[in-house]
């Protein structure tokens, strides 16, 4: 499981799709409080973050939709509470890009 914190204009279509599908299970396990990926790193650092992981979500749509995909799964804003900006990270940004550039992939780093 893993959220980045990269610009989504900079993730390549595999990827872009992935976080969006990664992060309503994300959401889902904080909000219903289910065991599988409780302990997950990524899990930890976004619990009491609601709200800025609800603005994820909003900026991972925003791609998506301008990429021409359909879009059919909003999240409950009213569920999005917490702080607003994600200030902990599992790997850093210049870490996420380095791990992004590896990858077999068309992220348009």
């Amino acid at each position: 499981m893993r959220i980045w914190d990269v610009n989504p204009k900079k993730l390549c279509n595999k990827h872009l799709v992935a976080e969006h599908g990664e992060l309503h299970s994300l959401w889902s396990v904080i909000i219903n409080n289910k065991k599988g990926f409780s302990r997950h790193p990524e899990t930890t650092r976004w619990r009491g973050k609601l709200k800025a992981l609800y603005e994820r979500h909003e900026q991972l749509v925003k791609e998506v939709k301008r990429r021409g995909y359909n879009h059919s799964s909003p999240l409950n804003k009213k569920q999005a509470s917490g702080k607003l900006k994600q200030d902990e990270f599992v790997n850093t940004k210049v870490e996420q890009r380095i791990i992004l550039k590896h990858k077999d992939c068309d992220c348009p780093l």
